[in-house]
């Protein structure tokens, strides 16, 4: 295995292992290709985690999208994920509108502003999740994957959803808020209070209505899915764990808001082998 596509590889298994155990399940000349997106979106998703003022944050997605709107001929830069990323785009002819999209809306990592609304949020979940998925059907087949645009939307929010319901913990702590401030201010919080302290009477209202809207965007997803190609399941595989993750939430003793629930590794491992090999069913 040469040594940037190791270095890719580990990229994806240390930061997104849930995407990582997607793509084992995918065809192998397609696995590479993968690996560039998920390594990608995960330097973009932890560029937060990896700074202390915002600034630098802005400059690192500028790199990103000088990177990606470069000439296909121009010389490697050196960053083995940014060069799979650039062939992977070159060899599928991905959109390189959808990487720019995703890194405007990755901007709003940066800050400590509240998401508007419910809107905004599903437009950033739109932008970053569910454009990622359609991104990655497009490298495995890219015949069947418009078909299937509307359905990415849907999963992409479930997914999205799901994962900042995991992170509260984390995102309270740091004072940022995903929860849309119209949700908090229907369940009486707001963003200030949410991130404050137990974060306030209306603060587990608030989680019930987040798990509620992503269950809406995962049932739409479900409903649909049963005719997703066999060529496309691996795109849309790290969904076969969200219902999971939501149940648990619903039905666990601690909230969401000072803990991340966890699944086991033998339970992620049935629900995605039980995905990639029947599907979906019909719902």
């Amino acid at each position: 295995m040469a040594e940037n596509t190791k270095v890719v590889m580990e990229t994806v298994r240390a930061a997104d292992h849930h995407r990582y155990l997607s793509v084992l399940y995918a065809p192998e000349n397609k696995r590479d290709a993968l690996f560039s997106l998920y390594a990608f979106n995960a330097e973009i998703a932890g560029i937060r985690d990896r700074i202390h003022e915002a600034l630098p944050g802005e400059v690192r997605l500028q790199w990103w999208r000088d990177v990606i709107a470069a000439e296909e001929h121009r010389a490697k830069v050196g960053h083995p994920v940014a060069d799979a990323l650039r062939a992977t785009i070159s060899a599928h002819r991905l959109p390189k509108a959808a990487f720019e999209n995703m890194l405007e809306a990755r901007i709003f990592d940066l800050y400590d502003d509240p998401m508007p609304s419910r809107t905004d949020l599903e437009g950033y979940c739109g932008e970053t999740a569910a454009a990622l998925i359609q991104l990655a059907a497009m490298v495995l087949d890219s015949v069947q994957a418009p078909r299937f645009a509307e359905l990415a939307g849907r999963a992409g929010c479930a997914q999205a959803m799901t994962g900042l319901l995991l992170l509260l913990p984390l995102h309270r702590k740091r004072g940022q808020c995903f929860v849309p401030a119209d949700i908090l201010a229907a369940a009486g919080s707001s963003p200030q209070e949410f991130v404050a302290g137990d974060g306030g009477p209306g603060a587990e209202r608030a989680v019930a209505a987040m798990i509620a809207l992503a269950r809406e965007h995962l049932s739409a997803f479900e409903q649909g899915a049963f005719a997703l190609p066999v060529s496309l399941r691996p795109a849309f595989l790290p969904l076969a764990l969200t219902r999971a993750y939501l149940d648990k939430m619903d039905g666990s003793r601690h909230s969401p808001l000072d803990s991340a629930v966890r699944l086991s590794a033998l339970r992620r491992h049935w629900l995605l082998f039980r995905r990639a090999t029947r599907g979906w069913p019909v719902a």
